[in-house]
């Protein structure tokens, strides 16, 4: 399951992107359904989980503006628009992962799956940007112990009494 929903994430990025594209250079006619059941119907024969896919695509583009407005201070020195698409994508698909399955698929792995687009299809450090700013949101959603996250902090062992 996991190399499909691997695979669904991949189809949801492409067909985001694309939807992004034709509608910010306001093209008419986009038929947001046609666009999804084409990019699906691509790998129809190797993808099970066609609801995932869908749900992944139809949440982001319903809380888009919410998802942009969570994400703005989580990198302030990055205004959205400044970020290169792709990744901005890749960001609004985590942190709507986050917001909607952290029940069902566990944070870490959400944030994989990031970092694993914004490799295979970002530019060079996109993969850092976008752990950086998935890692930010996860505590601030309160998805992860800020003190048990922290890879560094060493814990101060106590010396057995000698009494």
């Amino acid at each position: 399951m996991a190399s499909n929903r691997h695979l669904g994430r991949i189809v949801a990025l492409q067909t985001l992107y694309e939807l992004d594209f034709r509608i910010e250079v306001d093209e008419k006619n986009v038929d947001i359904e046609d666009v999804i059941n084409r990019n699906i119907s691509r790998y129809s024969e190797i993808v099970d989980d066609k609801e995932f896919i869908e749900a992944l695509i139809h949440g982001v583009l319903k809380d888009g503006a919410k998802l942009d407005e969570f994400i703005q201070p989580l990198a302030p020195e990055w205004p959205l628009e400044q970020i290169a698409r792709i990744d901005r994508t890749i960001l609004r698909m985590g942190v709507w992962e986050m917001k909607n399955t952290a029940d069902e698929v566990p944070i870490k792995v959400i944030i994989n799956e990031a970092v694993e687009l914004a490799k295979g299809f970002g530019a060079d450090n996109a993969s850092k940007f976008v752990n950086g700013v998935l890692g930010t949101a996860a505590k601030k959603l309160g998805l992860v112990d800020e003190k048990t996250d922290k890879k560094s902090e060493v814990k101060p062992v106590k010396k057995a009494d000698k009494s």
